[in-house]
């Protein structure tokens, strides 16, 4: 299992789809539930299209937390609207609120907050 505080490596390949760009977040959260053993949270912001959206239930399937930010305060509401229409998000926050909600869960996680 990765060190929770240690480095993390990534290793980028070139992806491809038959038309157009990949949605390159989801592919990215895809790649999280299949080689992380880790703690997975997912958190979506701003962004056109709903890339994102289709790996959510993956990373909640593997016992993940996921993160929207509210859309009425995106300044581009695609990606979080797509993201709570999958029905995979167990937050729907404000980026302030987003913030606290993450350090809630990594004092939670924090091995001194475990013993």
């Amino acid at each position: 299992m990765p060190d929770p505080v240690g480095p993390c490596l990534f290793r980028l390949q070139p992806v491809s789809k038959s038309r157009g760009w990949p949605d390159v977040i989801s592919f990215f959260l895809e790649s999280l539930t299949e080689h992380w053993d880790g703690q997975l949270i997912a958190v979506i912001v701003s962004g056109y299209n709903g890339d994102g959206a289709a790996a959510l239930c993956g990373i909640k399937d593997v016992g993940g937390i996921t993160i929207a930010q509210r859309p009425d305060i995106a300044k581009q509401p695609d990606m979080p609207e797509s993201a709570i229409a999958s029905g995979c998000i167990d937050f729907v926050l404000s980026p302030e609120e987003i913030a606290v909600e993450l350090v809630r869960i990594a004092h939670a996680a924090s091995p001194r907050h475990l013993k």
